[in-house]
């Protein structure tokens, strides 16, 4: 009953700190579930260096998707937004919360496209803003049983350099481009108009300059988010993050399973 209690009670504290508004207490409390695991096999065992060993296997769990699902992903080369109209966002709350506020910021709605990316259902709507020089895209994802949004900034310079600030959550699956200088902020950021200051702050922190901005074409849109995955797949390829495939399509090295484990990693981490 001891050894139970023990656990129970390691356990109840990492909820107690998981369920704190707090970040630093919410990542105090995932250190302290690692940590209930570890006694549950000191217990069993009785062998200390078999129950720190057991903690590190947690890391070591996205192998078991890499080595399966991900190993077996075949991708296409070339993938091309087909224009749709915009979906219902019920499913999407804080879609339609972001797409208010452009709206209250004077961003004009441009064009709604979609495609199909490892599986996921990804629906991109562009708005733009001429005097911002500034192009924001409300984008819904949707994979199986799960759905939710992002929104990401982007801004172009005359010297082909892309700067973009974005509150997707999880860590880019493929390598970015040099040409692509990327500011990740929180999921849930205060407002829009934050996230725009926060944009507009790491243009200046890159050594950018809003006079060295290119005014957005909103007619093109969907055809600069191909020309990027393009250049994107590219620098992979040419980085040995991917392969191409007998079939014309791309597929993951071993490098790139490393790659994808190291993102795991952080994202562990960050959303602990």
């Amino acid at each position: 009953m001891h050894e139970s209690l023990t656990v129970i009670g390691i356990i109840l504290i990492g909820m107690a700190l998981r369920s704190c508004r707090r970040r630093i207490f919410r990542k105090i409390g995932a250190l302290v579930y690692l940590l209930a695991s570890g006694t549950v096999v000191y217990f069993i065992s009785g062998n200390i260096p078999l129950s720190i060993a057991s903690i590190f296997v947690w890391f070591f769990l996205p192998w078991i998707e890499l080595g399966t699902r991900v190993r077996k992903l075949r991708l296409p080369l070339e993938n091309h937004l087909n224009e749709e109209r915009s979906p219902r966002l019920q499913q999407f709350p804080e879609a339609a919360h972001n797409i208010d506020e452009l709206e209250t910021l004077d961003f004009e709605h441009s064009s709604d496209y979609s495609w199909d990316w490892a599986g996921s259902a990804q629906h991109y709507s562009f708005f733009w803003h001429p005097e911002e020089r500034t192009v924001v895209t409300v984008c819904l994802c949707k994979q199986t049983n799960v759905a939710f949004s992002y929104v990401t900034i982007s801004s172009r310079a005359c010297d082909g350099k892309i700067y973009r600030t974005s509150n997707f959550p999880f860590s880019s699956t493929l390598k970015n481009s040099p040409a692509v200088a990327w500011n990740q902020i929180a999921c849930r950021h205060c407002s829009l108009e934050q996230s725009l200051e926060s944009h507009k702050h790491f243009i200046k922190k890159k050594g950018g300059s809003f006079d060295n901005l290119m005014m957005p074409d909103p007619d093109i849109l969907n055809e600069e988010v191909e020309n990027d995955m393009r250049v994107q797949i590219r620098h992979n390829l040419d980085t040995g993050i991917i392969t191409i495939t007998d079939n014309g399509k791309f597929r993951y090295s071993f490098r790139g399973l490393c790659f994808l484990w190291k993102q795991f990693i952080k994202d562990m981490i960050r959303l602990s």
